[in-house]
């Protein structure tokens, strides 16, 4: 066996054999993430049988069997899987309903699809006559193109964006930490540009060739095909080291949802926070609180910490410390100030005592205040 295909039979076991491990792990999870945690193990698992069937391929087994179709029938679920796991994670009463299932109507007709074009097997006696129009063009489009990838490449970035814009809602009205978000965002994010760039692939390879050959186009022998699967097995040992290092994290109180109306209301008000914080530097004031910052604002004080809380997510007091954080950076640029204490420059930014500048600085910047002068 040549060297490189032992390369890439040891690359995609590792993806598929990690797939499995943490697929198994995450299934069998009972924390509060448990739906989410098993519609990712089923994704992995989908990923893992789509790399062993291709292992199998290289060892000279499973050529058009069974398990090779099985692989092609569900190959459309990808998308709609990534979908649900973004909105399992964000609301933890997730549950599926029967509204749900147009969701999966894209592998329902590729199944019945792929169902009726293995059936033209029966008919073909190794001439083009032999089957109907539909039959024949089903064949040549359905096996020899890449449709199937095709397809299965728009419908994850169609999913994974509107995942994105879930998780984009979620931050909005706080329903997820950021925390959690994050990492959620990078999965689907790996998605979205992996199978963006293998659709670009997949389409200039199929026109270009169309352009300049009169041949017949067979995918699973062009150039991308084996750099596709490594790629794929990355992705799946990835993924599951991800959902694997998360699957116990637990979730912080969430905030109730509240209605687009109040939302824009609060908005309206971080925003005049946020006015006079930038212009009239409000914060340097030590004796700065929501009291006094209603008085200037004539608006009620737990509507200002509401709103600093929904839009911002974060507390009134660390909203004002990040300002003065901010100030003490800016003092620092002017080379004059070096001449004055760290303590005295905290003070001028608005700081009313050394503890609470010492702890603003490691909350917000994450380095001790004797490093603030060197950075």
């Amino acid at each position: 066996m040549e060297i490189s295909k032992i390369f890439i039979i040891i690359l995609l076991s590792l993806g598929a054999i990690q797939g499995i491990i943490y697929g198994i792990i995450l299934f069998r999870s009972t924390s509060q993430n448990k739906l989410a945690n098993r519609i990712l193990s089923i994704i992995l698992f989908i990923l893992s049988y789509r790399l062993i069937v291709q292992v199998m391929r290289l060892f000279g087994i499973g050529y058009y069997d069974a398990w090779y179709y099985a692989m092609i029938d569900i190959s459309w679920i990808h998308g709609a899987l990534l979908y649900f796991y973004t909105k399992a994670h964000l609301y933890s009463k997730f549950k599926f309903k029967t509204k749900d299932l147009w969701h999966f109507i894209p592998v329902a007709l590729q199944i019945i699809f792929s169902i009726f074009v293995r059936l033209q097997n029966l008919y073909w006696d190794g001439t083009k006559e032999s089957l109907s129009w539909l039959g024949y063009y089903g064949y040549v489009v359905w096996m020899n193109n890449p449709t199937i990838y095709i397809v299965a490449s728009i419908l994850i970035i169609i999913y994974t964006y509107k995942a994105l814009q879930l998780l984009k809602s979620g931050r909005e009205k706080s329903l997820i930490q950021d925390k959690r978000q994050s990492w959620i965002r990078r999965i689907i994010r790996s998605f979205l540009i992996y199978f963006s760039f293998v659709l670009i692939v997949l389409l200039a390879d199929l026109i270009a060739f169309s352009a300049a050959n009169e041949d017949s186009y067979f995918y699973f022998i062009r150039f991308y095909y084996y750099p596709f699967f490594i790629g794929l097995a990355v992705l799946t040992y990835w993924i599951g080291l991800e959902g694997f290092a998360r699957r116990n994290e637990k979730e912080e109180a969430k905030k109730n949802p509240i209605s687009k109306e109040d939302f824009d209301k609060l908005k309206r008000i971080s925003e005049q926070v946020e006015e006079v914080m930038r212009n009239q530097k409000l914060y340097k004031d030590p004796e700065l609180s929501l009291n006094s910052l209603g008085k200037t604002l004539d608006i009620k004080p737990y509507l200002i910490s509401r709103s600093v809380s929904e839009v911002f997510d974060v507390r009134f007091n660390d909203y004002i410390n990040k300002y003065r954080v901010n100030e003490v950076q800016e003092l620092l640029k002017d080379e004059e100030n070096f001449k004055y204490t760290l303590l005295s420059l905290a003070l001028e930014a608005g700081f009313n005592s050394k503890s609470s500048f010492n702890r603003a600085i490691k909350k917000h910047l994450g380095i001790l205040p004797s490093d603030l002068k060197s950075n």
